[in-house]
This record gives structure tokens, C-alpha cells and sequence, in this order.
């Protein structure tokens, strides 16, 4: 970390300022945290990231899935095919008893929902973050932080011979950053140490967690229902082990209330008609959900991503997926701002363009459960009604599905700007391979027709545009004869996008995107 100096802030409190650092410190060894101090670490930024619990791997995962998108942009990061190869596909997925969503036809590579638990991403996300040279910090406690014109100072607290601080055990001391990204969950320190709020409420109370064996394997890959008031949901370790997540809606007991296999039992029953004969937990717990999200993921040089910014329940299981994809998007700006490539005013995007998102998932998970959970003559109908419609309504289907998945959303353009420019981009076969693969190493990939004409230092079908830009751009054409010259953020959406440019409008783009250095 860099070196610095103190002075007091206007409330006199200590406040360290120094020379300007490029050093970014991620606060949350989860999924969100590990792809983001990863990213950041192969565009050259030094890392390090911050995580309160010992270094092990934990098998208490609440997410074990997947969804098209995610999945797309761990494949822009070389991840995807290792974890399709661990987990399980399935392409049909039931949100409650009559509504079926169907998978198949989605526009992606990945035209179903993988079925993981969450330690298996997080295994493969730290490999790549321990390759790229992320410094971590183990059993490291934020106790505060002090921003300042240059940079943010992160006041910490470690556990005597903490992995990653030398073994020391120094107790309090203080790092040095540029800038602090906290994905250290929903009871976030960072979040609490800029003063935002976390406006929202508990969801659905006393939901029971239990990891056991099953007497009878379920007829299909995730189990899923909801009765009357109970619901519960089971899906596959690939251990012998099955997490079963259950709700009684008349049970409405304190988190840290005993727990016991025959109650998870009798609501599983209630839900799915039968208990599939469960013993030998290994372990049990109770837990309440949230809906709730910052009203901003962004104070001076402090951002926030996935639970620290906004929680929801588990319905549709968009909860990793969308920190995730937070993390996706705010690392290769954060990259490209460190690096001196453009102007600081990019990372204002983060807020204007994942906070929408954040509060559409609040909303779509939220309905769900609420459907799946209606109890009352008018809910049912409204649920019946919405079904049906959904049954025969293309556009409305498509657009739902869209939502779950991640893949239908898009991002503000400009007045004027071409109708891709914002939009999500596929995996279109290029001329040499997929855009996912020239995506790789957080590069942005410009398409041009096959035919394109040479200038303004980009050639079409090489790996490199103008000399300053190589490392940072890729250049590829089309496999079909396409006449639309696309530019590729290395997070998979639409930069810009025009049909037969001049060389002096490509170079205009590039500038205006990429920066000149």
C-alpha cells in the first residue's frame, strides 16, 4: 500500500492522505468480491481483498444456481465449461405449480440453468484471483474508513496470525487505496461506514436451512413447491448431500430458535407431499429474508456490490447471479479509470446503470414468492390469471424470462445512439472463434464486416487496433456478411455500433471509448 501522511478531517478525526495510489482494496471473499478483485488484478491493478471469516471453503451455500447470463460472463473469463462440467444443466424451470419456464429458447450458449452450489464458483473464482496476483486478507475486520481528494483510507482490525498479514497480528491498523469496493454482504461494514442507509424489509421469517441425505433421490434436478402456507425447495450437493430450504408461514419463529429434522421434515411434506425419507443432517438453521437495497452504490471513491448493495429473496434464484454481474460491470471502468485511460466520470455509470437492475430483480423475486405463496381466494385468482397470460403471451413470457435470467437486460444509450449501443451482446461466431473467447483478458472486441476497410489504425481480423490500444482491443470480423461495425465492452454489452463507418468514425469511437492512451 502506498505511504502516507495524517491529518484530521473536519470532525477532527484522524484522516491519512499521501501520493495518489492505484491500488483498489475489495472488502468480502464471496463470489461478487472474488470476480472483481480477479478482474481488476489481470488488468494490472493491485488488489487486495478483505474478508472477515478464516480462509476454508464452507459448504453452507444458499445459491446453487446459475443463470444464462452469469454463466456467459464467467465464459468471458475462461470459467464457464470448467463449472458446466461440475454441476448439472437443467432446462426447464418451475417457479410455482402451473408455471413452467422453459429455457431452451434462449438466446445464449447457455440455454438452460446450471445447477451448483456456491462453493464451487468461489473455488473457481479465487484460483483465478490468487493467478492474477490479488493479495488477500484473511480474518481482517473493517472497523471504518476516511475518504479524502486522492484516495480512501480503510481502518482494519486482525486476528493474531491472520493469513495475509504476515502473521503478526497486529490489531488495528490502516490501508491505503484509491478506491474500496465493499462486497462484504448485507450487514456490510463498508455500506455502514459511508452512513448509507439499507431501507427495506424482512420478507418471508424463519425460513429453516438443512443439508441432508435422501431415502428416495427426487424425480427431478431441483424440487420446488409451495401449498397452501408452506414452501420448500431441494436441490443437490453432488456430495450425497441435499440443501432443503423450507417455510412455514404459521411458524414465525426467531432465527436463533432450536431447530430439529423433524420439523424440516413436516414442512416438506406440507409443500411437497412427502419428506423423500431425510436423515443424517449435517447441519441446520434458520435464517429470515430480505428485500432491501442502498439507494446508492456509489459515495466518493466507496462503491458497493451484490448483498452489500442489494438483498432479495430467493425466489428464481437471482441473488449471486445479479453481485455477480455488479462485479462484471464495475471492474473493467474501475480498470480503465486506474489505468488512465478516461475520465473518472465513467465509474458514475455504475450507479445509473446496475441500480435498476438491482431494484427489477427486488421486485421480480419479490412477486414471485408472493405468487407462489398466495393464500387468498383473490391471490389465487391474480396468480391463476397471471399464469394463463403468461401461458399465451409471448412477449410478456419472453420478457420474464429475460428477467430471471439476467439476459434481458440492457443499459441507457445515448439520445441518437444506434439501437444496439446498451444492449446485451451474444456470443456471435466471429470469423476466428467466439466473441466470448475475444473477450477474454477484459479486452473490448471490435466487429467489422469482413470486408471492412483498413485505417485509422485498426485492422480487421488482427488482434490489435492502433499500437496504444493493443492490450486493451481485439479486432475481429463477422463469420456471416453482416455490414454493422460493433464495439464490446468487456462486459458483454454494446459501446457503439454502426452501419458502414467511416475509418475517421471508427477511430472517433474508439477514442471516445477506449481513450487515445
Amino acid at each position: 500500500m502506498t505511504g502516507s501522511t495524517g491529518t484530521t478531517d473536519k470532525h477532527g478525526t484522524p484522516r491519512t492522505t499521501g501520493a495518489v495510489s492505484r491500488d483498489v482494496i475489495v472488502v468480502g471473499a464471496g463470489p461478487t468480491g472474488l470476480l472483481l478483485a480477479g478482474d481488476l488484478a489481470t488488468a494490472g491493478i493491485p488488489v487486495t481483498l478483505v474478508e472477515k471469516r478464516p480462509h476454508r471453503t464452507s459448504n453452507l451455500s444458499r445459491a446453487f444456481v446459475l443463470h444464462a447470463r452469469t454463466l456467459e460472463q464467467l465464459d468471458a473469463r475462461g470459467l464457464a465449461d470448467e463449472l458446466e462440467s461440475k454441476g448439472q444443466t437443467l432446462d426447464r424451470l418451475r417457479l410455482f405449480s402451473r408455471l413452467t419456464v422453459d429455457l431452451t429458447t434462449l438466446p445464449s450458449r447457455f440455454n438452460h440453468l446450471l445447477v451448483l452450489p456456491q462453493y464451487e464458483v468461489e473455488r473457481a473464482l479465487e484460483r483465478r484471483a490468487v493467478e492474477a496476483g490479488v493479495r488477500f486478507a484473511y480474518e481482517t475486520e473493517v472497523t471504518g474508513l476516511v475518504q479524502d481528494a486522492d484516495g480512501v483510507t480503510l481502518r482494519v482490525r486482525a486476528a493474531t496470525g491472520a493469513e495475509g498479514t504476515g502473521g503478526t497480528g497486529r490489531g488495528p491498523e490502516e490501508l491505503r487505496a484509491a478506491y474500496v469496493v465493499g462486497t462484504d454482504g448485507m450487514r456490510s461494514a463498508v455500506r455502514e461506514a459511508v452512513g448509507l442507509p439499507f431501507p427495506g424489509r424482512s420478507a418471508i421469517r424463519s425460513v429453516v436451512l438443512a443439508d441432508v441425505r435422501l431415502a428416495e433421490e427426487p424425480e427431478t434436478l431441483l424440487t420446488v413447491n409451495a401449498v397452501g402456507d408452506a414452501f420448500a425447495f431441494l436441490a443437490p450437493f453432488g456430495d450425497g448431500y441435499y440443501r432443503v430450504i423450507g417455510w412455514d408461514r404459521r411458524r414465525n419463529v426467531a432465527d436463533d430458535a432450536p431447530l430439529d429434522l423433524d420439523e424440516v421434515k413436516e414442512i416438506t411434506r406440507l409443500a411437497l407431499g412427502r419428506d423423500y425419507g431425510m436423515h443424517d443432517a449435517r447441519w441446520m438453521s434458520r435464517f429470515h429474508s430480505d428485500e432491501r437495497q442502498a439507494p446508492a452504490y456509489r459515495v466518493g471513491r466507496v462503491f458497493l456490490a451484490g448483498d452489500a448493495a442489494h438483498v432479495h429473496t430467493p425466489a428464481g434464484g437471482q441473488g449471486m447471479n445479479t453481485g455477480l454481474q455488479d462485479a462484471a460491470n464495475l471492474s473493467w471502468k474501475l480498470a480503465a479509470t486506474l489505468n488512465g485511460h478516461v475520465h473518472a466520470d465513467l465509474l458514475d455509470t455504475y450507479q445509473s446503470e446496475r441500480h435498476p437492475v438491482g431494484r427489477s430483480v427486488l421486485r421480480s423475486s419479490g412477486g414471485i414468492v408472493r405468487l407462489a405463496m398466495a393464500n387468498r381466494p383473490w391471490t389465487l385468482a391474480a396468480r391463476t390469471l397471471l399464469t394463463t397470460f403468461l401461458d399465451h403471451a409471448r412477449p410478456a413470457r419472453t420478457r420474464m424470462i429475460g428477467q430471471i435470467t439476467g439476459i434481458g437486460y440492457s443499459y441507457r444509450s445515448p439520445r441518437g445512439a444506434h439501437p444496439l449501443t446498451g444492449k446485451r451482446v451474444p456470443d456471435v461466431t466471429l470469423r476466428d472463434g467466439r466473441l466470448y473467447e475475444a473477450l477474454r483478458g477484459g479486452r473490448f472486441v471490435l466487429i467489422t464486416p469482413p470486408d471492412a476497410p483498413t485505417g485509422a489504425g485498426v485492422d480487421a481480423g488482427t488482434d490489435v487496433g492502433a499500437d496504444t490500444r493493443k492490450d486493451r482491443l481485439a479486432v475481429a470480423s463477422w463469420a456471416s456478411p453482416r455490414r454493422t461495425t460493433l464495439l464490446v465492452r468487456p462486459d458483454g454489452y454494446a459501446a457503439w455500433a454502426s452501419e458502414s463507418p467511416t475509418a475517421e468514425e471508427t477511430e472517433a469511437a474508439l477514442t471516445a471509448t477506449l481513450g487515445r492512451g
